[in-house]
């Protein structure tokens, strides 16, 4: 059998071009389609589907992507996706990593209503608002995946979900749970209130201590955790809509805890609080 060859070799082909745009907001949004890189995302996203339809809808390999991720490329295929064979510098022209590592997918957005999420009775979400950097709002919601919770929201003052930094720190959990998109702050609280939800601003000024919410025991009922700004936090009208500011105490001599560490740490306290009442399921179930 002849060696396989690649099937684009031009990064210049209006396929590859139009994959190259989505590395671009605007275009994303057009097209409701974002990229998605390396082993990890791309099998995520084969396995995944959005209202019925698959959510891969290309992937770009290298010869040795697709020996070396055979099994990745089989389930693309499988989940009904097209697969190209490119040259190297193919992908690389579409990738937006410093080294590619072979697989680039092109996905349909995934973003979830707040009504849907809202109808789900949530007992665990974490809000973003004001986070503008891509890689600490992939990153929170990486965490809050692994902490189980049952959504994340972005406000309408976050960043873009799709940007390919966001996507490459979820590492895979964009695929794994809902996540709201565009919801202005004062309609994600007042719905998440409005279904029963406690609402908790993370503040490093907050007046109420981390610590002594959960030995009051306050912790076990559903709960929304809204996140700030990096460099300023939260701004006091959102702090306000907030049922309690709480801060995460800081025990040693460190200034503070940067976004995606506190954010751990705050939903990470919350799905123990919920476990240890019984009302929520533990992150090592099946």
């Amino acid at each position: 059998m002849a060696p396989a060859t690649p099937e684009l070799i031009s990064p210049r082909s209006p396929r590859v071009s139009a994959a190259r745009r989505l590395a671009k907001r605007n275009f994303r949004g057009k097209e409701r389609l974002f990229l998605a890189e390396g082993p990890q995302a791309v099998r995520e996203a084969a396995g995944h589907r959005v209202a019925g339809s698959p959510t891969l809808v290309d992937l770009f390999a290298t010869l040795d992507a697709a020996e070396r991720y055979a099994d990745i490329v089989g389930e693309a295929r499988a989940a009904g996706a097209r697969v190209h064979l490119a040259a190297d510098d193919v992908i690389a022209d579409i990738s937006t990593t410093v080294t590619p590592q072979g697989l680039v997918g092109i996905c349909r957005f995934l973003d979830t209503p707040l009504e849907e999420i809202l109808k789900g009775r949530p007992r665990l979400v974490a809000v973003l608002a004001h986070v503008r950097d891509p890689g600490n709002a992939g990153t929170v919601l990486r965490c809050a995946d692994a902490a189980g919770a049952d959504a994340v929201v972005l406000t309408d003052a976050s960043v873009d979900l799709y940007n390919p930094k966001s996507v490459r720190a979820s590492v895979g959990s964009l695929f794994h749970l809902p996540v709201a998109v565009g919801v202005p702050v004062e309609q994600a609280i007042g719905g998440l209130k409005g279904a029963g939800v406690r609402i908790l601003a993370a503040d490093g000024a907050g007046p109420h201590d981390l610590d002594d919410e959960l030995d009051k025991g306050t912790m076990g009922g559903p709960t929304a955790w809204v996140f700030g700004n990096e460099a300023w936090g939260l701004p006091e009208k959102t702090r306000a809509l907030a049922d309690a500011v709480v801060r995460v105490p800081i025990h040693g001599k460190a200034e503070s805890l940067n976004l995606a560490t506190a954010a751990a740490v705050c939903l990470y306290a919350s799905a123990r609080a919920q476990r240890a009442s019984g009302g929520c399921r533990s992150v090592t179930e099946s």
